[in-house]
């Protein structure tokens, strides 16, 4: 039996964090990692996806160029080889990034899986060191992560029929796509094939895009999303999916109940994630997964299960873990300082923002209108269209900055923005929810002119009853 102060089971976002952080605060540190660190953000979702989206916003600029500035560009055609190279080199530059960092730090990377045989120990199953048993002294961080969510009787095949983790790496570029799922990734999988020349239809059983958001956040999208070309179908249930040898045929019952068929080369499913834990030997150490497959903290403020000495982080979280890498990295500070005999700040799950890479982006932190009223709040929302900012007139793409307050100058309590480089864009309203400050607060600073930063700027001017341009 082999000894360490930290065994940390997955080596994806919320695993290597805290890995690296365990053993900058002086512990050592075992990471067991059955296929590659990184995980499922790096090799198959955030930063692969993203890579992707560039390259679709350069293709939209192309067309822009033509269409609105009179710039006589041409797209002569999208080397799909010479995209998914640029894509890969990306990938594997993080990837020796993070095996280096971990190296450096100090921390034994196992490769194989592992199980739990107690509270605080584990055998590894398979690789060089299978059948290796290891005891944590000071406890144990399950991060192993999540996959996609399938539906009954409609089974991945890689190419006609496909799932976000496999989508970026099905052969070539299909010339129609039909997206099952209206969420983030849904959103960014519809934008991304609708840039690169398909016809898309994305199909989502809530009655809006982004159900989880504001309800002006997912009309402002659906809108961006249909001015593009993008068939976007709410309230619309799939009924059945047939592949055959020329792609996949797709039933589905609308919001009017009427059932329609559609032809399409790839059925692109995204309609959620869930945790995985088969093989972890959760039983081994007295554990169980909630209803939903989660592996719920008995203590938040720790991350630390019924069984003391067990942490968890990541996708295995339910909510409020979001199941976004940003936040996973901060859960993993907080087990490790946790471990190390520090008492870290628990996660502010309030204040973790949330991101979706479209064409036109939406950014939120905070609550929505709908979740602060039902929380109790007396809430103040004012909205304002980016193009009433000269920025934004640019841009031409349309959004709005949206932010929901207490009345009487209260409380700053959420933020949402649709529309270009949102993303980069909510950093400054996560200090503002993060901090309670109150709109006056953030009036006092002054945005740039001209840029897209002065709509959040103007909007917490109304709100303290300053503005110059009242929505």
């Amino acid at each position: 039996m082999h000894e360490t102060d930290v065994i940390v089971i997955g080596g994806g976002t919320g695993g290597y964090s805290t890995a690296l952080r365990a053993a900058a605060l002086g512990l050592g540190v075992v990471l067991v990692e059955r296929d590659l660190v990184g995980g499922t953000c790096l090799h198959r979702g955030c930063v692969p996806s993203k890579a992707m989206l560039h390259a679709a916003e350069l293709v939209d600029g192309i067309v822009e160029a033509r269409e609105r500035w009179g710039v006589k560009a041409t797209l002569e055609s999208v080397d799909w080889s010479a995209l998914t190279a640029t894509r890969d080199d990306i990938v594997s530059r993080n990837h020796r990034g993070v095996e280096g960092k971990l190296t450096h730090a100090g921390v034994r990377v196992v490769r194989g899986s592992a199980a739990l045989t107690g509270p605080r120990d584990i055998r590894i199953g398979t690789g060089a060191e299978a059948g290796t048993a290891w005891r944590a002294r000071r406890g144990v961080v399950l991060a192993t992560g999540s996959r996609p969510r399938t539906l009954p009787g409609l089974e991945p095949d890689g190419v006609r029929v496909v799932t976000s983790d496999d989508a970026l790496f099905a052969p070539g570029l299909p010339g129609s796509v039909v997206v099952l799922g209206g969420g983030a990734i849904g959103v960014e999988y519809a934008s991304l094939h609708r840039s690169m020349g398909a016809e898309v239809t994305l199909l989502e059983a809530a009655g809006r895009l982004l159900p989880l958001e504001d309800a002006d956040v997912g009309r402002h999208l659906t809108r961006g999303l249909k001015k593009r070309g993008i068939d976007v179908l709410t309230g619309a249930r799939l009924v059945e999916a047939h592949p055959y040898d020329g792609g996949v045929r797709v039933a589905f019952r609308t919001a009017r109940g009427e059932t329609r068929t559609l032809e399409t080369e790839r059925l692109l499913v995204a309609v959620g994630r869930v945790p995985v834990t088969d093989g972890l030997g959760l039983a081994a150490a007295g554990l169980a997964t909630d209803a939903r497959g989660f592996v719920a903290p008995a203590d938040w403020s720790r991350l630390e299960t019924a069984v003391p000495g067990v942490h968890v982080v990541g996708d295995l979280l339910p909510p409020p873990s979001p199941g976004l890498a940003h936040a996973s990295f901060a859960e993993g500070l907080l087990v490790a300082e946790t471990l190390a005999g520090l008492t870290p700040r628990p996660v502010d799950y309030a204040a973790v923002p949330r991101v979706t890479y479209s064409s036109p982006q939406t950014a939120s932190v905070g609550l929505t209108e709908d979740g602060a009223r039902e929380l109790g709040h007396p809430v103040r929302a004012v909205t304002m269209p980016l193009t009433a900012t000269a920025k934004g007139m640019v841009h031409g793409q349309g959004g709005m900055v949206k932010v929901v307050a207490e009345e009487d100058g209260g409380r700053v309590l959420g933020v949402h923005l649709v529309g270009p480089h949102v993303s980069e864009m909510i950093a400054e309203s996560q200090l503002v929810v993060g901090w309670d400050a109150e709109a006056a607060d953030v009036a006092q600073h002054i945005h740039p002119h001209p840029t897209l930063s002065e709509a959040v700027g103007e909007v917490m001017l109304a709100l303290a009853g300053r503005g110059l341009h009242q929505p």
